[in-house]
């Protein structure tokens, strides 16, 4: 994942991203998951004010690597300076972070387990960026 990011970060600086970082919130310790979920939600609520987000949500879109690059393509040239990809605790995404994400993402139908949700979220960054640089890594 280590490898993902700074490669995206390297190249991403010339197309005008300012960078990939990875911030992890604490779990929460409520003993019923609608109430976890809830206090998640607060917190990331709290984390994201003034940025864009995109919500890792298996009720989102499943975009081709393309359409992916060209969302990122998008905020970056809307003017967008802060945009986090949330992925939910182990119960989801508190409706009040997913229904405010500017996009929803999916992987599939499946639910993967969070560090392998990041490796993919990292690659596809990193392939994003070199589909935007017309760098030859991404092969369809």
């Amino acid at each position: 994942m280590v490898r993902y990011l700074e490669r995206s970060r390297d190249l991403g600086k010339a197309l005008g991203f300012t960078g990939f970082d990875v911030v992890e919130l604490p779990e929460s310790r409520a003993t019923r998951a609608d109430d976890r979920k809830i206090e998640e939600g607060r917190s990331l609520v709290t984390r994201l004010e003034g940025m864009a987000h995109i919500a890792l949500d298996e009720t989102g879109q499943s975009p081709t690597s393309e359409e992916f690059a060209r969302w990122n393509a998008k905020l970056r040239d809307s003017g967008t300076r802060n945009v986090a990809f949330v992925i939910g605790g182990a119960d989801g995404l508190d409706p009040m972070v997913a229904n405010t994400a500017q996009y929803k993402l999916a992987f599939g139908a499946m639910t993967l387990p969070h560090q392998l949700a990041r490796i993919v979220l990292s690659e596809q960054l990193y392939r994003a960026m070199t589909l935007l640089a017309g760098h030859p890594y991404h092969r369809p």
